[in-house]
């Protein structure tokens, strides 16, 4: 059996490269799932701002699944990699076979509630604004639903293959699903005119291609091998696992309660407004902010690649009592995404006219721009803190410390996030959905501070090279 030994011992560079770089591709392809759709839509001119803001109704629709998907795997990555630290083996195996039952169940459960309840899901999420808008987003989302099995399970195993020494396939998988995708949308779109279905179609097929490969690798592991016995269902492996997922789940379903107030609030205090408020234009707000948050959704897929890359490793060396190392891992990764923030920052700030162009502006009314600009500028002014704060989250969670990482990612996306957007539109209107973005990350933030330099006491304080003066260096 090949060991993950290495993990304590490589260069903490280096393996950020390996493990960091396959996972921020992997998520980077599996966000340009919904991100393709919504330019190939956007780009369709029988489909429109009609279509974008039906993709953008039915995007947090599937970050719920995704949130599912992520608790078991990245859970399952974390357990796995302390249990290896720590040279258990068998509890590894166990958690990995726990960890696809659950997936499996999960996903079909999912599956059948959003096919029921389709019609009051859409609703929830503001895809009522108009009644092009609804029917769109039914006919997506009734071809989304049927293709959330394939998905969940995807995404889940994508962790778990991470964990298992081979992050190279991992990205592989995803990668393969994507670019099917890429090829099929505009045959389906443009050649074939199926509309939103074909998006959705053309998703579906590139879900199922990525599912079939994990499920191959799952008889292939090379470190952890589950055996018949370890898919039986064990009470304290799964809920030890499901304890160290439990904040990349809220993370992702606490967006989805975000996203859901940004719509509602979009659609309440869009009707309001003197433009957006007439039944031609009432769609480009959703529309807008759903492309703005696509973009932010690239940025922050490189962020927690970055951090989540950084799961097996950090798992390891704390496993191991390696804690110097994993220091200077954590020193490595907050400049790291720091750098990525500052990046995106320039590119949000400088070419907002540029990115909306991607998105059919050249199809829609001078209001579509202007809003976008401005969604643009101010929604993502402070993506240096979320790119940090993000990372934080992670590393505590890699760590062990789920409370921690738990209560932080809670406080940023319910208190903060659902909270700002919820307040600052009766103050400022349409434009305070967009102030809630950069004030929640701000207050965020200050907390994230406290947390990240009560990390750095705990794994021994921050060191810094000091040079003796020469007349100590010569003895004098």
């Amino acid at each position: 059996m090949e060991t993950n030994q290495f993990l304590g011992t490589e260069r903490i560079g280096k393996l950020m490269q390996k493990y960091a770089v396959p996972c921020i591709i992997s998520l980077l392809v599996g966000a340009l799932y919904n991100i393709v759709d919504q330019i190939f839509i956007a780009n369709a001119a029988y489909l429109g701002s009609y279509g974008n803001a039906a993709n953008t109704v039915v995007f947090p629709l599937t970050v719920i699944a995704l949130a599912i998907a992520v608790m078991i795997g990245d859970g399952c990555c974390a357990f796995v990699s302390l249990s290896l630290g720590k040279k258990e083996s068998d509890r590894a195996r166990k958690s990995v076979g726990n960890s696809v039952v659950l997936s499996i169940a999960c996903s079909i459960i999912l599956c059948a509630v959003y096919l029921l309840l389709s019609n009051r899901i859409i609703a929830m999420f503001g895809g009522t604004v108009n009644e092009e808008t609804f029917r769109y987003s039914k006919e997506y989302f009734f071809y989304i639903s049927l293709g959330i099995p394939f998905y969940m399970f995807g995404q889940a195993m994508n962790p778990i293959i991470r964990a298992d020494g081979n992050p190279r396939f991992a990205m592989v998988s995803t990668l393969a699903g994507a670019a099917l995708n890429i090829i099929l949308d505009p045959i389906f779109i443009f050649l074939f005119k199926w509309g939103m279905m074909g998006a959705a179609v053309a998703t579906v097929i590139g879900q199922i291609v990525t599912a079939l490969l994990a499920v191959w690798y799952l008889f292939h592991m090379k470190t952890v091998k589950p055996q018949k016995a370890d898919y039986r269902i064990d009470l304290s492996i799964a809920r030890k696992t499901l304890i160290l997922g439990i904040c990349s789940f809220l993370s992702q379903i606490s967006l989805v309660a975000a996203m859901a107030a940004i719509n509602n609030m979009i659609r309440k205090y869009g009707a309001l407004h003197p433009v957006f408020g007439k039944e031609q234009f009432a769609q480009i707000p959703m529309a807008v902010v759903g492309i703005v948050m696509k973009f932010f959704q690239i940025v922050i897929s490189i962020v927690v690649g970055m951090a989540a890359g950084c799961i097996p490793i950090v798992g390891y060396n704390m496993g191991a009592k390696l804690t110097k190392r994993v220091k200077s891992l954590f020193t490595k990764l907050l400049a790291a995404e720091a750098a990525v923030g500052l990046t995106a920052l320039c590119i949000v700030e400088l070419f907002p006219r540029q990115l909306i162009q991607i998105f059919g502006a050249a199809n829609e009314s001078s209001y579509y721009t202007d809003f976008a600009v401005k969604a643009f500028r101010i929604y993502l002014c402070m993506l240096v803190f979320a790119c940090v704060n993000k990372a934080c989250f992670i590393f505590l969670q890699a760590m062990g410390k789920a409370l921690e990482s738990t209560l932080l990612s809670m406080v940023r996306e319910i208190v903060f996030g659902v909270g700002f957007a919820l307040l600052l539109p009766v103050f400022f209107g349409l434009d305070g959905v967009l102030y809630s973005m950069p004030v929640s990350d701000i207050f965020t933030f200050v907390i994230a501070g406290v947390l990240i330099c009560r990390t750095y006491r705990q794994l021994g304080g921050i060191s810094f090279p000091i040079k003796k003066p020469r007349y100590l260096q010569r003895g004098i």
